[in-house]
């Protein structure tokens, strides 16, 4: 990475250049903004959103992985394989994991088309970069890359036109860990504008010999003519962790905290890049084309010790999974707008191919085998407004096919689907809006979910490939809700139903590479009511609310019973103070406990956390300190039930304390 570091640096050595050319902007720049990813909702789009946005997201950023900031929304509940806040991490929304979560940066698929989840850690501190996150649960609105089916969560890189800023950043805390980065943005000069950030991350884990260490670059610019915007976005990861992923038993826990099921031997290395060029084409006053490119690769392997994950003795044989993958991207989207209408209709395609390499320290190479799977998908949706009403409609045809060349002869698959969405928002006073939505979306399973758990087809005794699931899984989600934006408050609370057809949950099981099993479930349905509310009490004291009450049942034959990882009760509660250039904030999170098998019978405990962060900023300087779990509180809110019927949690740290500066100009 050190060449990237060594670009940043010349970048801040350029900025003085910059910042004497010419700093006005172009008139016509006023209407025409910067590309606008039109799959955003606003507050008439009668679907279910937060939106997090730059300010917030630079207060509360430490380097940490992006579950740990949404699991301060409604619904989302979050873990670590380390048990602190950097390396994996994973997070559910509304119990439902994050291989069924649309998510994206800029409009481009982040999750891996074939296992369908998306890996943060190969991009570290991206959150650096980010200038708004929207989270939208439920099906929301129609998308670019995997099913919205549980949701969604769109990153959008830096606003090229804020102005000219350079920072610096330099941040230690517990278990050794580090963060240092550097970010540059020029503004718009001569119809030019560049930003450019890198960072390093280190950290030794809280689990023993769970250490992380990763650098990534973004970097973005920008052309801005009359009628239309170019842009560049080239983002890089390159991370190494110590591996931390198996559940601990009860017993070792009681002994000591920190141990790591993983052996020593255990280590992952991926590399992994994004470039994107976008356009916006001002067509007329009315319309405009946005359209993109974009291109990720991937490069990685991980160990296994597979005597170390049946629990036999250890031994020399050690198991490598490696991965190179191609993924190519197009998608256009034309808006049409005048008076109360707004038509907006777009397409989406890309190409995709994965090697999958499995081999043994001694014996070498196994097997090899590539996935294929291509996606194109079209859609149109309207919003019509008449006086305090907005009529919404949204349709989406989603073709999707995947194949596999290995040892095994393989048919290739192929899903249709038909995503129709509808709503209705009533502005009952300006700054008040009433919503209702339905929609409807089906997802494919996994490779993961057809193959059983194996990186490597199976076969049966006539040569067949055995597949354990193929079948698509569906669901009609309805949203009821209620926005409210007044003076000193902002509220919003919403109602939902989702029922699911062919629902695939996990089962709590692990195949054989380690990876989760799943099953599909005859009828299930999850409901619940969600809030959040920011009010300001006095001029210097604001209280923040994230709240969600679930209840979702599975039923299977004649039994009932809840899903897995799915809590009933999830409460979150800040209360910050601010006056000046200084800023201290508290904030409470409850998660109540949630069942760990189908049988209902093991559970990871409900627990209370209490957070604190404070900055004081000083003529550029600025000063932060976090202080996390302050109470010492012993917990964890992941866990499973092994084959041999044991139990396995994941322990997530103890007290953590977090200080860094900044320096601004």
């Amino acid at each position: 990475m050190a060449k990237y570091f060594t670009l940043f640096t010349l970048t801040i050595l350029l900025s003085k250049q910059l910042k004497a050319q010419d700093t006005s902007r172009l008139d016509t720049l006023q209407t025409l903004k910067e590309v606008v990813i039109t799959y955003q909702a606003d507050k008439r789009t009668p679907v279910t959103f937060q939106n997090i946005y730059s300010k917030t997201i630079k207060e509360k950023s430490t380097g940490q992985e992006p579950s740990f900031l949404l699991s301060e929304t409604p619904s989302i509940t979050n873990y670590s394989d380390a048990g602190n806040s950097q390396g994996y991490s994973y997070f559910r929304l509304r119990g439902i994991d994050q291989t069924r979560i649309n998510m994206s940066l800029d409009g481009v698929p982040l999750n891996e088309p074939e296992d369908q989840g998306a890996y943060f850690s190969n991009y570290p501190d991206i959150l650096n970069s980010v200038s708004k996150i929207q989270i939208q649960r439920g099906v929301g609105t129609s998308k670019n890359g995997v099913a919205s089916y549980g949701g969604s969560v769109q990153l959008f890189s830096p606003n090229l036109a804020d102005s000219t800023k350079s920072t610096f950043g330099l941040g230690y805390g517990s278990f050794n860990s580090l963060r240092a980065f550097g970010e540059y943005n020029s503004g718009i000069k001569n119809k030019k504008a560049l930003y450019v950030r890198a960072s390093q991350i280190y950290s030794d884990g809280y689990k023993y010999h769970s250490s992380n260490n990763s650098q990534s670059m973004f970097l973005s610019g920008g052309l801005y003519h009359n009628k239309s915007i170019w842009k560049l976005i080239f983002l890089v990861g390159h991370q190494q962790n110590d591996m931390a992923w198996i559940g601990v038993s009860d017993s070792l826990i009681g002994i000591d905290r920190r141990t790591n099921a993983n052996s020593k031997r255990e280590k992952d290395r991926f590399f992994q890049t994004l470039t994107q060029i976008q356009n916006k084409w001002l067509i007329n006053n009315n319309s405009s084309l946005q359209s993109s490119i974009y291109y990720t690769y991937l490069n990685g392997n991980y160990d296994f010790d597979l005597n170390n994950f049946l629990g036999f003795p250890s031994s020399d044989e050690l198991y490598n999974y490696a991965f190179q993958s191609h993924f190519v991207g197009f998608f256009s989207n034309y808006n049409y707008s005048k008076k109360h209408f707004n038509l907006t209709t777009g397409l989406h395609g890309n190409i995709y191919n994965r090697q999958h390499t499995g081999s043994e320290i001694t014996l070498g190479q196994l097997y090899q085998n590539t996935g294929y799977k291509n996606e194109l998908s079209v859609f149109s949706k309207i919003n019509y407004s008449y006086k305090q009403l907005t009529f919404f409609a949204d349709i989406q045809y989603r073709y999707v096919n995947f194949d596999y060349k290995g040892s095994v002869a393989f048919q290739k698959l192929e899903w249709h689907f038909i995503n129709p969405k509808a709503g209705l928002s009533v502005a009952i006073k300006p700054n008040s809006t009433l919503y209702y939505s339905v929609g409807y979306t089906g997802r494919e399973p996994t490779r993961n979910d057809m193959f059983g758990g194996n990186d490597d087809l199976l076969a049966d005794s006539l040569g067949n490939a055995v597949l354990s699931n193929t079948k698509p899984e569906y669901v009609l989600n309805h949203e009821l809700g209620f926005r409210l934006q007044k003076g000193k408050s902002n509220f919003n609370a919403n109602i939902y139903y989702m029922d699911f057809q062919n629902e695939i949950v996990l089962d709590g099981k692990f195949g054989p590479n380690g990876l989760a099993l799943t099953n599909n479930v005859e009828q299930s349905f999850r409901t619940g009511l969600e809030l959040s509310v920011a009010y300001k009490v006095t001029k210097h004291f604001s209280l923040v609310n994230n709240s969600s009450f679930n209840y979702s049942r599975i039923t299977e034959q004649t039994e009932t019973f809840s899903p897995i990882l799915t809590p009933p009760i999830i409460i979150n509660q800040e209360v910050v103070f601010s006056k000046n250039n200084f800023t201290i904030a508290l904030s409470g999170r409850y998660q109540h406990q949630s069942f760990i098998d189908f049988a209902n019978e093991e559970k990871v405990n409900g627990y209370f956390l209490l957070n604190s962060r404070a900055s004081y900023s000083f003529k550029g300087i600025q000063f932060s300190v976090f202080l996390n779990n302050i109470t010492n509180t012993k917990y964890f809110n992941q866990g499973y039930v092994d084959f041999d019927s044991s139990k396995k949690y994941f322990v997530q740290a103890p007290t953590i304390f977090y200080a860094s500066i900044q320096y601004s100009f």
